[in-house]
Parts: C-alpha cells; structure tokens; sequence
C-alpha cells in the first residue's frame, strides 16, 4: 500500500463554527488551530495546507483561568527606541476582544508563510452574528472539564505527615 500524499489542488476546505461562551481560551485556541491546519482530517498532509475554516462568536464571553486576566501582558515593539507597549489582557479584552484569540491560535501554528496563510482562514467575531451563514458552517462543541474529577491536594506538611504515619511491614512477611 503506497502512502497517501495530497495535492493542494485536491483539498476541500470546510467551515466550522466555534462559541467561545465560557470555553478556555487555550483549549478553544488549541480546537481552532488544528482545524486550521487540517490535523483533524484524515488527509493531512504535512507539507500542504490541508486546513479549514474556522469562525468563533462570542471572542467577548472567552474565559481564562488563574491570574492571568491581570497578570498575563501582551508586548508590542516597533524597534523605534521606547516603543514597547504593554498592556494586560483585561484591557486588549476590552479594546479587542478578538485580538485575545487570534494571538492564541497564531502562537499555535508554524512559524512560516503557511502558518500566515493558515491564520488568514480564521473569522473571529466579539458577538453570535457572523457574516458566513452562506456557507454553513458546522458548529463544534469544545469539550469542558466538566466530567473530570477535581482532586484538591492536601498542604505539603499534611502530606509529609501523612506519609509518615503509615506502618511499615516487616520484610520477612512479605507475600
């Protein structure tokens, strides 16, 4: 059986749509980016762009976890002296809620004229309405951590504690 290889003009680019409501911004960006590079199909090719498109409404309702609404900051620089602008993600929030996910998904795709290519495939809008009905795209659920148990570990000296109490059995009644 010889291995398949794709052309370029073979492929046939589908939609789908993403809702950000609620969904972590690196999971939903991780879902974007391997649709946008065509991981998800059974055709990928690595040498060829084989990706979809890919729309997300609600960019506005995206949550993050942790501290990062204020502590994570995105740089810019022009390379003029003292051009560096900083600004935490809860202002590019609310100046441009679109931004937030496409410099996500950017940071996922190759760092080359494919992964530019692959990023101009992206529609982010900050609202439900989005200009591409016509072509139907598919919704796709991005799957929560809501089945997953939470475990919450105990303080490190309750565990050494823990640890220490538990009885040790003789090494001559081993089975």
């Amino acid at each position: 059986m010889k291995t398949f290889m794709i052309r370029k003009e073979d492929v046939q680019r589908r939609w789908f749509e993403l809702d950000a409501t609620n969904q972590v911004l690196g999971k939903l960006a991780v879902k974007a980016a391997n649709l946008l590079m065509g991981k998800e199909s059974p055709i990928f090719t690595p040498g060829v762009d084989t990706g979809d498109f890919v729309v997300v409404t609600n960019a506005s309702l995206v949550k993050v976890t942790g501290n990062k609404e204020e502590g994570k900051i995105y740089r810019t620089h022009s390379a003029w002296v003292g051009s560096m602008v900083e600004e935490p993600l809860r202002a590019l929030r609310s100046r441009k809620p679109e931004k937030v996910i496409v410099l996500a998904v950017k940071r996922m795709l190759p760092k080359n004229n494919m992964g530019h290519h692959m990023l101009s495939r992206l529609k982010v809008y900050s609202g439900k309405e989005h200009p591409h009905v016509a072509q139907a795209p598919k919704r796709l659920e991005v799957p929560n951590r809501s089945g997953w148990k939470v475990v919450e570990r105990a303080p490190r000296k309750a565990r050494a504690a823990r640890k220490n109490t538990k009885k040790k059995e003789p090494a001559g009644k081993r089975a």
